[in-house]
């Protein structure tokens, strides 16, 4: 499994990661994770957890893979492929504002996608995902049609979500990633949030 700390990749075998989890009851996973933000939260908010952040731009990690934080790590891999060492780990599953890539295979339903999330999952574990509609837009959908279709997907696959939920431009200020900031000061605003957890 392809990890990072600043610029130097890592290739961490089984027994490594093994070792690094050894303390932690609850594993939680971001996808995309961009530059991290979300993860350094996370990991800072609860020490009883280790947190993954997870992106295939390496770039984007340089700086947050330099973390002192014991119970953080980063991998680099793409969301539809995941590394095996992930494998029923994740007790929760953040997708924040996703694009590209990301966010056409939640609209898409892509199986890829859908197995990874599968696959990482424990019985009974969680997910959060926030859309926006500027990123939708980019894809030709809007932020309601966007929503209803993920939302169906995730249903289809056996995931049993809540009804989707309007984050506001303070809910937007409120939350602690970079992306997040950047839409509630942007043109537009509008994003929404869906939860769940796996059957």
């Amino acid at each position: 499994m392809e990890t990072i700390r600043g610029k130097t990749s890592l290739d961490l075998d089984f027994n490594g990661f093994t070792e690094r989890l050894a303390d932690y009851n609850r594993i939680m996973l971001d996808l995309g994770t961009g530059d991290g933000r979300y993860v350094h939260f996370l990991a800072n908010k609860f020490h009883d957890r280790f947190v993954i952040g997870v992106d295939s731009c390496r770039e984007n990690l340089h700086t947050p893979s330099r973390t002192k934080l014991r119970n953080v790590l980063f991998v680099i891999a793409s969301a539809q492929n995941l590394p095996q060492e992930l494998n029923g780990l994740a007790s929760h599953v953040t997708i924040n504002f996703p694009w590209g890539s990301l966010l056409e295979s939640l609209l898409d339903g892509d199986i890829s996608l859908m197995q990874s999330l599968a696959s990482i999952s424990k019985s009974a574990a969680s997910i959060d995902i926030r859309l926006n509609s500027g990123a939708l837009n980019e894809v030709g959908a809007s932020l309601n049609a966007g929503t209803q279709k993920i939302y169906s997907n995730m249903l289809q696959v056996g995931w049993k979500m809540n009804d989707p939920v309007t984050m506001n431009t303070a809910a937007l200020r409120a939350f602690p990633s970079t992306w997040a900031k950047r839409l509630a000061f942007g043109r537009d605003p509008r994003a929404v949030s869906m939860s769940g957890f796996v059957k």
